[in-house]
């Protein structure tokens, strides 16, 4: 009887027979635990070639071994964070947006002195120029601002400043209309309208009680054709700017060069309830405001755009059926 027993428990490849377990008093129960035909307990990570347990209850585990690593405070995070947000503080600024505080009333009623403006700069990285009813920043092209107040910004404000915290402290700094581009023709006559290429524009823009344009000898009378590259600026304050109309003896004969342009003034942030877009008016979309060359340029550059917009469609389908 006995030798049938340990036959049925190890000569059938070492399995045990279901619904017997191991005693007290089995004599198999320590063979069992450990031998080689059981190989179940060590896959199970019970315990190890050396008998140590790997189940959190051994010399390895959490209550006789390593302590776990201890999760770093938020106190000594909170330098990291704060460094990471001044760094992408500084790319927002250098590459994308940037505030600007408004120092004059030479953009009234559009803009209040004190408003801040923020500025997209991320369009002139990829080409884009200024157009015509666009409120604009852009550099003193000239000692445009000789005479004129500048600020006196401490060193934390210039800190701020520099990585994008708070408005621009650069004095040399200018916000003002576009009103005409390369190769527009712009004229002022007596107090108005404004035209630009033998349209008269429509200005619902211009300060209260203010006119198109201004009757005097120093620059409110002119025609000028602006230069490739260039631009021509005025305030909507037409009698309290002193625009492109007053710099025509520069060394830019009152032009501005496309790249001392800033970036496009897109959004009135500060105070709150200023809070608004700043698109440009209708007067500019009206039709036959470009010149035939302005035309021509659009057309060349039509036909390659609309190339490419309806070739993506069809290389998406394609890599999709692949």
């Amino acid at each position: 009887m006995g030798d049938v027993a340990v036959g049925a428990r190890s000569g059938q490849g070492g399995e045990e027979p279901r619904g017997r377990s191991a005693g007290p008093g089995d004599p198999d129960a320590g063979h069992a635990a450990f031998s080689g035909s059981d190989g179940r307990a060590v896959e199970d990570g019970r315990v190890n070639e050396d008998g140590t347990r790997t189940d959190g209850q051994g010399p390895d585990g959490p209550e006789h071994g390593r302590p776990k690593k201890q999760q770093r405070s938020f106190w000594k995070e909170l330098p990291i964070l704060i460094g990471i947000a001044l760094v992408l503080a500084l790319l927002i600024k250098t590459f994308l947006v940037q505030a600007f505080s408004i120092p004059s009333d030479s953009m009234q009623n559009t803009l209040q002195r004190g408003d801040r403006v923020l500025v997209d700069k991320l369009t002139p990285w990829f080409g884009s120029e200024p157009e015509r009813g666009e409120v604009v920043v852009f550099h003193d092209p000239d000692n445009w601002l000789a005479g004129e107040p500048t600020p006196d910004p401490n060193a934390l404000q210039k800190a701020l400043s520099f990585i994008g915290l708070m408005p621009s402290a650069e004095e040399k700094d200018l916000i003002k209309r576009v009103v005409g581009v390369g190769g527009d023709t712009v004229e002022c006559k007596g107090t108005g309208p404004l035209t630009v290429n033998g349209k008269a524009l429509n200005e619902p823009y211009v300060y209260p009680g203010n006119t198109p344009c201004s009757q005097d000898d120093q620059g409110g009378q002119f025609k000028v054709k602006v230069p490739e590259g260039h631009i021509w600026v005025m305030g909507d304050h037409r009698q309290n700017s002193r625009d492109s109309r007053y710099n025509t003896a520069d060394k830019n004969q009152g032009f501005v060069p496309v790249d001392k342009v800033v970036g496009r003034a897109v959004v009135i942030a500060w105070p709150i309830n200023r809070w608004t877009n700043l698109p440009v008016p209708d007067t500019f979309d009206q039709p036959g405001l470009n010149t035939q060359a302005q035309d021509a340029a659009a057309l060349t550059v039509a036909p390659p755009a609309l190339a490419l917009a309806g070739a993506v469609p069809f290389v998406l389908w394609r890599r999709r059926r692949a």
